[in-house]
Protein backbone atom coordinates (compact mmCIF):
# COMPACT_ATOMS: atom_id res chain seq x y z
CA UNK A 1 0.00 0.00 0.00
CA UNK A 2 2.86 2.12 0.58
CA UNK A 3 4.57 1.95 -2.76
CA UNK A 4 1.20 2.21 -4.68
CA UNK A 5 0.40 5.95 -2.22
CA UNK A 6 4.04 7.08 -3.01
CA UNK A 7 3.34 6.04 -7.33
CA UNK A 8 -0.14 8.34 -7.00
CA UNK A 9 1.62 11.31 -5.28
CA UNK A 10 4.19 11.24 -7.99
CA UNK A 11 1.70 11.34 -10.84
CA UNK A 12 -0.36 14.04 -9.36
CA UNK A 13 2.57 15.87 -8.77
CA UNK A 14 3.64 15.51 -12.69
CA UNK A 15 0.22 16.82 -13.68
CA UNK A 16 0.18 19.81 -11.72
CA UNK A 17 4.18 20.76 -12.65
CA UNK A 18 2.83 20.46 -16.03
CA UNK A 19 0.39 23.67 -15.92
CA UNK A 20 2.97 25.56 -14.99
CA UNK A 21 5.93 25.16 -17.30
CA UNK A 22 7.41 28.33 -17.97
CA UNK A 23 7.00 29.52 -22.03
CA UNK A 24 10.51 30.10 -23.71
CA UNK A 25 11.45 33.44 -23.87
CA UNK A 26 10.77 35.27 -26.96
CA UNK A 27 13.97 36.55 -28.75
CA UNK A 28 14.65 39.68 -29.92
CA UNK A 29 15.95 39.53 -34.08
CA UNK A 30 19.06 41.27 -33.80
CA UNK A 31 18.97 43.81 -36.44
CA UNK A 32 22.62 43.53 -38.63
CA UNK A 33 23.87 46.80 -40.50
CA UNK A 34 23.18 47.29 -43.68
CA UNK A 35 25.91 46.78 -46.55
CA UNK A 36 27.23 49.97 -47.72
CA UNK A 37 26.52 51.24 -51.16
CA UNK A 38 28.90 49.96 -54.09
CA UNK A 39 29.51 52.94 -56.46
CA UNK A 40 30.03 51.77 -60.28
CA UNK A 41 32.52 53.32 -62.62
CA UNK A 42 31.83 57.60 -63.01
CA UNK A 43 29.08 57.33 -59.97
CA UNK A 44 29.79 59.53 -56.86
CA UNK A 45 31.58 58.37 -53.90
CA UNK A 46 31.92 59.47 -50.19
CA UNK A 47 35.11 59.55 -48.05
CA UNK A 48 34.41 58.09 -44.81
CA UNK A 49 31.07 57.61 -44.89
CA UNK A 50 28.29 56.67 -47.70
CA UNK A 51 28.30 54.98 -50.87
CA UNK A 52 32.09 53.95 -51.73
CA UNK A 53 33.60 52.13 -55.06
CA UNK A 54 33.49 48.70 -55.44
CA UNK A 55 36.42 46.64 -56.05
CA UNK A 56 38.67 47.98 -58.94
CA UNK A 57 37.83 50.82 -58.31
CA UNK A 58 39.27 54.43 -56.43
CA UNK A 59 37.34 57.29 -55.39
CA UNK A 60 39.14 60.23 -57.19
CA UNK A 61 38.77 63.40 -55.64
CA UNK A 62 39.64 66.61 -57.86
CA UNK A 63 39.43 68.96 -54.61
CA UNK A 64 41.73 66.66 -51.58
CA UNK A 65 39.59 68.90 -49.25
CA UNK A 66 36.58 67.66 -50.65
CA UNK A 67 34.59 63.88 -49.23
CA UNK A 68 32.90 64.01 -52.41
CA UNK A 69 34.59 62.42 -55.43
CA UNK A 70 34.02 60.00 -58.41
CA UNK A 71 34.62 56.30 -58.88
CA UNK A 72 37.24 55.67 -61.44
CA UNK A 73 39.73 52.60 -62.65
CA UNK A 74 43.00 52.25 -61.16
CA UNK A 75 44.12 51.35 -64.09
CA UNK A 76 43.26 53.82 -67.30
CA UNK A 77 45.04 51.58 -70.32
CA UNK A 78 42.50 50.10 -73.12
CA UNK A 79 42.85 46.08 -72.78
CA UNK A 80 42.12 43.99 -76.10
CA UNK A 81 39.77 41.08 -74.68
CA UNK A 82 40.12 37.56 -75.94
CA UNK A 83 36.80 38.19 -77.63
CA UNK A 84 38.41 40.61 -80.05
CA UNK A 85 36.82 43.90 -78.69
CA UNK A 86 38.89 46.49 -77.51
CA UNK A 87 37.89 48.04 -73.61
CA UNK A 88 38.33 51.33 -72.16
CA UNK A 89 40.38 50.19 -69.47
CA UNK A 90 40.28 46.56 -67.30
CA UNK A 91 37.07 48.13 -65.35
CA UNK A 92 34.64 47.61 -67.99
CA UNK A 93 35.94 44.42 -69.26
CA UNK A 94 35.35 43.34 -66.17
CA UNK A 95 31.60 44.80 -65.85
CA UNK A 96 30.75 43.22 -69.19
CA UNK A 97 31.79 40.34 -68.07
CA UNK A 98 29.39 40.55 -65.08
CA UNK A 99 26.57 41.28 -67.62
CA UNK A 100 27.45 38.29 -69.59
CA UNK A 101 24.86 35.21 -69.41
CA UNK A 102 26.49 32.91 -66.89
CA UNK A 103 26.55 29.88 -69.59
CA UNK A 104 28.92 31.73 -71.15
CA UNK A 105 33.17 31.97 -71.13
CA UNK A 106 34.54 35.04 -69.44
CA UNK A 107 36.21 37.29 -71.73
CA UNK A 108 39.98 37.89 -70.37
CA UNK A 109 42.27 40.65 -71.13
CA UNK A 110 44.41 39.25 -73.88
CA UNK A 111 46.92 42.06 -73.78
CA UNK A 112 47.40 45.95 -72.85
CA UNK A 113 46.22 48.32 -75.92
CA UNK A 114 44.29 47.93 -78.79
CA UNK A 115 43.10 44.86 -80.15
CA UNK A 116 44.48 44.17 -83.88
CA UNK A 117 41.74 45.16 -86.70
CA UNK A 118 42.68 45.37 -90.10
CA UNK A 119 44.17 41.67 -90.74
CA UNK A 120 47.84 40.81 -90.55
CA UNK A 121 50.01 37.93 -91.68
CA UNK A 122 51.38 36.32 -88.76
CA UNK A 123 52.78 33.06 -90.83
CA UNK A 124 54.04 34.29 -94.39
CA UNK A 125 54.33 31.19 -96.63
CA UNK A 126 58.29 30.51 -97.69
CA UNK A 127 59.52 28.54 -99.73
CA UNK A 128 59.87 25.17 -101.10
CA UNK A 129 62.05 22.67 -103.21
CA UNK A 130 61.37 19.51 -105.09
CA UNK A 131 61.33 17.28 -107.56
CA UNK A 132 58.67 16.57 -110.23
CA UNK A 133 55.61 14.11 -109.13
CA UNK A 134 56.09 14.72 -105.52
CA UNK A 135 53.99 16.07 -103.46
CA UNK A 136 54.38 19.74 -101.65
CA UNK A 137 52.16 22.40 -99.92
CA UNK A 138 52.65 26.09 -98.48
CA UNK A 139 50.96 27.17 -95.53
CA UNK A 140 50.14 30.55 -94.21
CA UNK A 141 48.26 32.15 -91.44
CA UNK A 142 46.58 35.35 -90.92
CA UNK A 143 44.69 37.34 -87.78
CA UNK A 144 42.22 40.45 -87.74
CA UNK A 145 38.95 41.60 -86.33
CA UNK A 146 36.51 40.78 -87.70
CA UNK A 147 38.30 37.35 -88.92
CA UNK A 148 39.88 38.06 -92.35
CA UNK A 149 38.95 35.83 -95.42
CA UNK A 150 42.19 33.87 -96.96
CA UNK A 151 42.50 33.68 -100.60
CA UNK A 152 45.94 32.16 -102.63
CA UNK A 153 46.77 33.65 -106.08
CA UNK A 154 49.64 32.37 -108.35
CA UNK A 155 51.79 34.96 -109.81
CA UNK A 156 51.75 34.95 -113.22
CA UNK A 157 52.61 37.02 -116.21
CA UNK A 158 56.44 36.54 -115.69
CA UNK A 159 56.06 38.25 -112.34
CA UNK A 160 54.86 41.43 -113.25
CA UNK A 161 52.31 40.73 -110.33
CA UNK A 162 49.35 39.35 -112.50
CA UNK A 163 47.66 37.35 -109.90
CA UNK A 164 45.49 34.16 -111.22
CA UNK A 165 43.42 32.97 -108.07
CA UNK A 166 43.74 29.64 -107.21
CA UNK A 167 42.63 26.81 -107.12
CA UNK A 168 41.69 27.28 -110.74
CA UNK A 169 40.78 24.42 -112.64
CA UNK A 170 44.14 22.36 -112.06
CA UNK A 171 43.37 18.96 -110.97
CA UNK A 172 46.74 18.55 -109.27
CA UNK A 173 45.93 21.64 -107.38
CA UNK A 174 43.32 21.79 -103.67
CA UNK A 175 43.21 25.05 -101.56
CA UNK A 176 42.30 24.81 -98.00
CA UNK A 177 41.46 26.71 -94.91
CA UNK A 178 40.23 26.56 -91.39
CA UNK A 179 39.61 28.39 -88.18
CA UNK A 180 42.12 29.57 -85.56
CA UNK A 181 44.48 28.14 -83.77
CA UNK A 182 44.09 31.48 -81.86
CA UNK A 183 40.81 33.61 -82.10
CA UNK A 184 40.44 35.41 -85.24
CA UNK A 185 43.00 33.89 -86.96
CA UNK A 186 42.72 31.77 -90.24
CA UNK A 187 44.71 29.17 -91.50
CA UNK A 188 45.22 28.54 -95.33
CA UNK A 189 47.28 26.16 -97.18
CA UNK A 190 48.30 25.24 -100.96
CA UNK A 191 48.36 21.45 -101.94
CA UNK A 192 50.03 20.75 -105.28
CA UNK A 193 50.47 16.64 -106.10
CA UNK A 194 51.59 15.49 -108.38
CA UNK A 195 54.22 18.63 -108.96
CA UNK A 196 54.77 19.82 -112.12
CA UNK A 197 56.79 22.72 -114.26
CA UNK A 198 53.79 24.43 -114.50
CA UNK A 199 53.36 24.82 -110.45
CA UNK A 200 56.68 26.59 -110.27
CA UNK A 201 56.50 30.00 -109.19
CA UNK A 202 55.02 32.52 -106.64
CA UNK A 203 52.03 32.37 -104.31
CA UNK A 204 50.33 34.97 -102.85
CA UNK A 205 48.42 34.76 -99.58
CA UNK A 206 46.04 37.39 -99.68
CA UNK A 207 44.17 38.18 -96.21
CA UNK A 208 41.03 40.61 -95.88
CA UNK A 209 38.38 41.87 -94.15
CA UNK A 210 35.86 45.08 -93.71
CA UNK A 211 39.72 46.81 -92.09
CA UNK A 212 41.49 46.15 -94.79
CA UNK A 213 43.46 43.68 -96.86
CA UNK A 214 47.44 42.41 -96.35
CA UNK A 215 49.59 39.46 -98.34
CA UNK A 216 52.56 37.73 -98.25
CA UNK A 217 54.46 36.00 -100.87
CA UNK A 218 56.04 32.20 -101.19
CA UNK A 219 57.17 30.06 -103.99
CA UNK A 220 57.19 26.72 -105.24
CA UNK A 221 60.50 25.40 -106.84
CA UNK A 222 61.32 22.56 -109.31
CA UNK A 223 64.55 20.74 -108.91
CA UNK A 224 65.59 18.37 -111.83
CA UNK A 225 66.71 15.49 -109.69
CA UNK A 226 67.80 14.13 -106.61
CA UNK A 227 70.79 15.31 -106.28
CA UNK A 228 69.53 19.03 -106.30
CA UNK A 229 68.50 18.15 -103.45
CA UNK A 230 71.08 17.43 -101.86
CA UNK A 231 72.40 20.48 -102.73
CA UNK A 232 69.97 22.83 -101.61
CA UNK A 233 69.71 21.07 -97.90
CA UNK A 234 73.66 21.30 -97.87
CA UNK A 235 73.20 24.64 -98.91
Amino acid sequence: MALVRILLLVVVLVAVGSDHIPEAPVKTPVETPLEPLLSEEGQPCVRGVGPRCRAGLECFRADKKSKVGVCRCKSEHEVCGSDGVTYKNPCVLKSANELRDPGLQSVTAKRKGRCPSAPRIVTPPGEVYNVSGSQVFLSCEAVGVPTPVLTWNKVVNNGRKKMELLPGDTDNLAVQTRGGPEKHEVTGWVLISPLTEAEQGSYECHASNSQGEASAVGAVHLLQGPEDMDVKREG
